[in-house]
């Protein structure tokens, strides 16, 4: 279901169907790597353990299915002075969509 401003709703699914946090935005991948960077980081991104992610957009029966991981990386040198010098980085992989049957 699409907001007036263009974004969508996106609920993070576990395991046993729950749905714990809803994320928003324009697309899936989107709302998927606001997901991945609540994961706890590594300290590298070659070190970085791949979880799944499952996100159900919300008015539909759609769950896009991702492998997300996240890492701590150095601020920027241009980064502003309120941005803590270590800051988390997130990636996505989509791994496919799937539909719910209920």
């Amino acid at each position: 279901m699409v907001r007036d401003d263009g974004k969508r709703n996106f609920a993070l699914r576990e395991d046993d169907g729950s749905e714990s946090s809803v994320f928003s935005g324009n697309t899936p991948r989107q709302a998927a790597l606001k997901a991945a960077r609540r994961l706890e980081p590594a300290n590298s991104e070659d070190a970085a353990e791949r979880v799944p992610l499952h996100l159900r957009e919300k008015g539909t029966d759609k769950i896009h299915i991702y492998e997300g991981w996240a890492w701590h990386e150095t601020a920027p040198d241009n980064s502003p002075d309120w941005m803590p010098e270590e800051i988390t980085e997130a990636n996505v992989s989509k791994q496919g969509i799937e539909h719910i049957e209920e």
